[in-house]
């Protein structure tokens, strides 16, 4: 490693985002969110978006008293501004009921062919930003001659889409 270069969040021979340790120290990087973090991951719980909901509703709270102690009368503008974000995060704070694990394993069920190597990346759908896994699957042969794409509901564990194609990039 070079003396001068400052050290950062990462795995070896991993690609990514490169946080120097500093900064991660100075800006209070949550473990969750270190991806140098050895170990199975898990995503974050939603719910976290609470939190965030009743910051907002405590701003507009205080911008209210601020109004009845001489702010100008405009300001309510600001209050519904912050209380229509706020219960923006609450209604957005889904709860995770379906793992990556288990989002696999449901892929796994939904497809003709026995699965080898399968990936899950969680995404978000609609206004509400309700969480979607979304799971690529590849059949179990050398090279995988099908593949596929598993749209599970984080939330309930439906099967939202299965989309499976031969694999063009596979020799025939």
């Amino acid at each position: 490693m070079d003396e001068g270069r400052p050290r950062s969040r990462k795995l070896p021979g991993t690609q990514g985002i490169e946080v120097p340790d500093e900064v991660a120290a100075a800006e209070g990087l949550p473990d969750d969110l270190d991806a140098s973090q050895l170990g199975p991951y898990t995503v974050p719980s939603l719910t976290r978006r609470r939190r965030a909901g009743m910051y907002y509703l405590g701003g507009a709270v205080l911008v209210a008293l601020g109004i009845a102690a001489g702010l100008p009368a405009g300001m309510w503008v600001m209050v519904g501004v912050l209380i229509a974000i706020g219960l923006y995060h609450f209604v957005a704070a889904f709860d995770l009921a379906v793992s990556d694990t288990a989002a696999l394993s449901i892929a796994n069920q939904e497809t003709d062919f026995p699965v080898g190597h399968a990936s899950a990346a969680v995404g978000f759908e609609g206004w509400r930003s309700r969480p979607i896994w979304n799971v690529l699957v590849f059949s179990a042969d050398d090279p995988p001659t099908t593949r596929g794409l598993v749209r599970v509901d984080a939330v309930t564990g439906d099967v939202r889409d299965v989309l499976v194609e031969k694999n063009p990039e596979a020799s025939t």
